[in-house]
């Protein structure tokens, strides 16, 4: 299966858009997010549902619109997702509930 989305024949050209979009992030605080990780973003969550024949110009205003709320909210469940909690070990199920 490929793993490429339809948008990502933009992406080079679309680039000094997100490195904006990362500089205000950095100016915000939030220096971790990486340029691949905003990206991500865009493809799993703002172009979840691809329109017909999006234009360059219309890729460029959505990646200068997210908020950074949205993209945290996105993170933080991403981040949900990739964690399994085990309570195997009664240590730790402790020190949760402390």
């Amino acid at each position: 299966m490929d793993n490429s989305h339809i948008y990502d024949h933009f992406r080079i050209q679309v680039q000094p858009a997100l490195v904006s979009k990362l500089s205000e992030f950095h100016l915000l605080g939030y220096d971790s997010v990486s340029e691949n990780e905003l990206w991500n973003f865009l493809i799993k969550k703002k172009w979840k549902k691809i329109k017909d024949e999006m234009k360059l110009y219309e890729i460029i205003q959505e990646i200068l619109s997210v908020r950074v709320s949205d993209y945290m909210s996105y993170a933080t469940i991403e981040a949900y997702k990739s964690v399994e909690f085990s309570f195997d070990d009664e240590n730790e199920l402790k020190e949760l509930l402390k």
